[in-house]
């Protein structure tokens, strides 16, 4: 297990707000639609958006429907998704779960395939349950993922048997059924978190009559209790018939086989009625002037301001993308100042964002979101409303257009540049948007055209207009306020500042100067003073008279598309037991801007180009990953190279990282899983600081001064190594790579060795330990730890490997299949690259308090039976397939060759065990499997217990406590 991770939380961006999408129509690829016994009712056939020839559409005289595309992108894998036109909406008040409960049962037995064989059977394959076979469950649709990793016709005929096999074969055995009810209420219960209680008090709040408040698709314990296999049957029935199915196939197919292959397979599926979905509603569109509060100890302060207006269906045409496209220049432009306030120096609030989306097909939502700086509510509410007010009251300039034209330009652009090597699931998403909201996928270049067509007519007052036509006006709106503390005054106080702010008299935004990028001249170009290949996959390695490293790899698998990877010296190595926080913050440099340009300058300044920066602490090296394409090449290292050289260092930044911390410390003990986190690296340590949480006070007292301080040796001499994958041109590259990286001064040839930074230890105490939490009172967590080794022998690291998918797939069978105590167990090998001689083995498995006995003893039987005897030559076969196939398709993505070219210089050792990581695979012998067992798990684990405070304070209340304990084993540390 790496050091706790707990605290990178903190540098993610203020908040992620829970506005609706923006309706905006983005570029899309278009359908061919092929010969049908009877007309297919897809909408492209009534529209003048032209259908891209690339996909192929059908229909049965059943009623059913499908989507074809050959794609090749990448080579020899295929995705299929069945899409149902049923979800937690069709559900009857007895039923309130079935339609997710029914998507599990797809998984337990059907007339061909025998209950608990299907994913097994996809396991010999080389589908991972979770990762390559899964399925979703929402309020109007369920759909089935089968993600091939290869497209032989036997596998493509098992996934369109198995597609088959859901639709009309289900068994739905009443054994399985209650067996799998506790699974389902396992799940229930682990989503069961502050966040899905906001969620749920939100809708009650917004709209209490409407039926979605009340069909949340995990349904309700009583009706899971009370399910029957005659109920979910007729469920399973009512709603999988043919008129409510659409199969979609995209990958490296033949299209025409495929189609046969699907009228062959679905012909033969009996039509029959088709009960409409019913509706959402009803809401209340005259719901208005109602407040609320909702409290929790985990919640930051948050302001939702919202209204409904009528939903209507808005066919997919090219004079409504137009009133799209204004539209979304409009939002973007209100959301943009709004943005910028959040990025001013003692800001009224930490993020805000203004919306209007769909609420299923009942209504629309306008929306204001506001995250405050916890107990600054009023100052963010007239802040953000202010703001908000003077773009629709006073419009928006003309330079604020062209900003938000240019990014949309430039994403036309790419999208077209790129047509030709979209992703498998970039397509199927398009099509899934064609089944769920009838939109079309558009050639890209037809987008592009339209988007230069219309240039013309996009101004300040026509995109205005447009935000006013579609968004409800916040006329006494309903306010709904979240957080720790409730305001002074009540729901009295939020309608009072709400006037407040409505009343306020409003300034004229302030006009944004131009400017030019301050860092185009670094000196002198650098010279190349080394340029090799690299002979197994043709990686081209540069070296810099500075020392700095270039990486190049050509691919042609994504279209007008860059990698670039950057990998400094030292990262958290740096850390010591006397500076333990050396780099928490440098996470923060991105947020801090430039020396000669805030964050938000450059995000005008850069304007239409794909670019982006950033810095963050890894475990050995400091490091970042952005796309750009070959047109801002420069621009992107520019960027980078500038924030090595000249970061910001603004105390803005500073200010969001001490709430962040705040906001994180009162959620450290909200669930199981985040209390654990909390503790576990501290206890695995012996409470080596550098890998335990310190205390927030420890978090609260880090400034840029001290990063400065700590990290600035290393931004200026520590080595450098670079990559580019993609669609790289060589020679522009090492030129663009030459005015920047390469004429900064000398630096560090080698990444420094750290001997001292190398060494971890593994607690010599090894008691089980009892941790606490704040959440539900019926959560509980056991996790084991055990202590392996470093990776630095590859076929070890594979037989962990191996190890850990075999024990994952026992437990599954034994904790979640046979006794429905959980719903997702776990198990994960972690063998150090970066400590000498350290790594864990750790087996988790999520349960409610009354279950913990069970999952113990099921967790040390499945160990026991595995270092007793040797795996099946079945579960061998199981266990290994999903890693062979993710082995032989690595190299099919920009990111896998990321992965081998990003330090292909300074650890030439992860080419070469990429190179045998299938042949140490396959020697792999059950018998190793079983030794290893033997020799990490049979003993030295730490055995943790997570489980409610609420009931560790019972269990002490009613039990005698000595007067004076000397037992140290319960390491518990309360949080500030």
């Amino acid at each position: 297990m790496t050091r706790a991770k707990l605290c990178l939380a903190l540098f993610l961006s203020a908040s992620i707000l829970a506005a609706p999408p923006m309706a905006v129509a983005a570029p899309t690829r278009s359908l061919h639609h092929a010969a049908s016994p009877k007309p297919a009712p897809w909408v492209f056939v009534k529209t003048d958006v032209a259908p891209d020839p690339g996909f192929r559409t059908g229909q049965l005289a059943n009623g059913m429907r499908y989507i074809l595309r050959h794609n090749e992108t990448p080579k020899g894998e295929v995705l299929v998704r069945l899409a149902i036109a049923a979800g937690s909406l069709d559900e009857g008040e007895n039923e309130r779960g079935y339609a997710h409960f029914v998507e599990h049962m797809v998984f337990q037995g059907s007339t061909h395939v025998p209950q608990g064989e299907m994913i097994k059977l996809l396991e010999r394959q080389g589908l991972a349950f979770g990762a390559h076979t899964n399925a979703f469950t929402g309020a109007e649709t369920t759909t089935y993922h089968l993600d091939l990793p290869r497209n032989t016709p036997t596998l493509i005929d098992t996934a369109l048997m198995l597609m088959r096999e859901t639709v009309s074969e289900l068994t739905i055995d009443p054994a399985t059924v209650k067996r799998e009810s506790g699974v389902i209420l396992a799940e229930k219960r682990d989503r069961d978190s502050w966040q899905y209680r906001e969620i749920v008090d939100r809708a009650a709040f917004a709209d209490p009559q409407a039926r979605y408040t009340n069909r949340m698709p995990i349904g309700t314990e009583e009706s899971l209790k009370g399910a029957t296999a005659d109920g979910l049957r007729a469920f399973w029935r009512r709603n999988y018939v043919p008129s409510k199915a659409v199969l979609i196939v995209v990958g490296d197919v033949d299209v025409a086989q495929i189609e046969a292959s699907i009228r062959a397979r679905f012909a033969d599926w009996p039509a029959a009625p088709a009960a409409p979905q019913p509706d959402a509603g009803p809401i209340d569109l005259a719901n208005k002037g109602r407040s609320s509060i909702y409290l929790d100890p985990a919640l930051s302060e948050h302001l939702a301001i919202t209204r409904r207006s009528a939903w209507s269906k808005i066919p997919d045409s090219w004079a409504n993308r137009r009133e799209a496209l204004l539209r979304a220049i409009g939002y973007g432009i209100i959301n943009r100042r709004l943005q910028s306030i959040a990025r001013s120096s003692n800001p009224p609030f930490r993020a805000a964002q203004f919306g209007t989306g769909n609420l299923y097909r009942a209504a629309r939502e306008t929306a204001l979101h506001i995250d405050s700086i916890d107990g600054q509510w009023r100052r963010a509410m007239l802040a953000a409303v202010t703001a908000w007010r003077g773009a629709m009251e006073q419009g928006v300039t003309p330079a604020e257009v062209e900003e938000q034209l240019a990014n949309l330009r430039a994403g036309a652009e790419a999208m077209t540049a790129r047509a030709a090597t979209q992703s498998n699931g970039a397509l199927v998403d398009q099509a899934l948007a064609l089944v769920r909201f009838d939109a079309i996928p558009g050639v890209p270049a037809d987008y592009l055209a339209f988007l230069r067509r219309t240039e013309p007519e996009i101004t300040p007052d026509a995109v205005m207009a447009a935000v006013k036509r579609y968004a409800a006006s916040l006329d006494d709106p309903l306010i709904r306020f979240t957080g720790r503390r409730a305001p002074d005054s009540g729901e009295a106080a939020l309608r009072s500042a709400w006037n407040e702010a409505m009343a306020a008299p409003l300034t004229a935004a302030a006009t944004k100067q131009a400017a030019s990028f301050a860092y185009t001249d670094f000196g002198p170009a650098g010279s190349v003073i080394s340029d090799r290949r690299e002979p197994a996959f043709g990686i081209r390695q540069i070296r810099f008279a500075n020392g700095v490293m270039l990486n190049l790899k050509h691919t042609d698998l994504a279209k007008d598309s860059i990698l670039f990877s950057l990998k400094l010296d030292g990262g958290h190595l740096l850390a010591t037991k006397d500076n333990p926080l050396a780099v928490e913050m440098t996470s923060m440099l991105a947020s801090s801007g430039l020396g000669k340009h805030t964050t938000d300058e450059l995000q005008t300044l850069n304007a239409g180009k794909a670019v982006s920066y950033g810095l963050g602490a890894g475990a050995d090296a400091f490091g970042s990953v952005t796309t750009t394409r070959p047109a801002d090449l420069l621009r992107q290292l520019q960027l980078q190279a500038a924030l090595l050289t000249d970061p910001g260092y603004r105390p803005e930044a500073e200010a969001i990282f001490r709430q962040n911390v705040n906001t994180l410390f009162l959620r450290l003990r909200a669930t199981p899983s985040s209390a654990l986190q909390a503790e576990i690296g501290g206890i695995l340590s012996d409470n080596d600081p550098r890998y335990s949480l310190q205390p927030v006070t420890a978090y609260r007292a880090l400034t840029f001064a001290k990063l400065k301080r700590d990290i600035g040796d290393r931004l200026a001499h520590g080595a450098l190594e670079l990559a580019l994958v993609g669609d790289v041109d060589e020679e522009t590259a090492i030129r663009s790579v030459a005015q920047t990286f390469g004429a900064l001064p000398l630096r560090e040839t080698e990444f420094q060795p750290y001997p001292d930074a190398h060494q971890r230890s593994f607690t010599a105490n090894r008691a089980p330990r009892q941790i606490t939490h704040k959440g539900p009172a019926d959560q509980a967590l056991v996790e084991v730890v055990w202590p392996t080794r470093d990776d630095s022998d590859p076929q070890e690291k594979q037989v962990l490997n191996l190890l850990q998918r075999i024990i994952r797939l026992q437990l599954t069978e034994n904790l979640r299949q046979k006794l429905g105590r959980a719903y997702s167990p776990s198990a994960s090998s972690e063998p150090s690259r970066i400590w000498k001689d350290y790594g864990t083995f750790s087996i988790a498995a999520s349960v409610d308090t009354g279950s913990v006995e069970i999952a113990r003893q099921t967790i040390a039987q499945t160990v026991a039976e595995l270092a007793q005897a040797v795996p099946s030559q079945d579960l061998m076969l199981r266990a290994r397939q999903p890693l062979l196939e993710t082995i032989d398709n690595a190299l099919k993505t920009n990111g896998g060759w990321l992965s081998l070219t990003a330090r292909a210089q300074s650890e030439p050792d992860q080419i070469e065990r990429h190179l045998h990581a299938r042949e140490r695979l396959l020697a792999l012998t059950a018998d190793q499997v079983r030794d290893a067992a033997t020799r990490y798990l049979v003993k030295g684990g730490i055995e943790f217990i997570v489980t409610p405070e609420i009931a560790a304070k019972t269990a002490a209340q009613q039990t005698p406590q000595p007067a004076q304990s000397s037992s140290k084993e319960v390491v518990l540390r309360q949080v500030p």
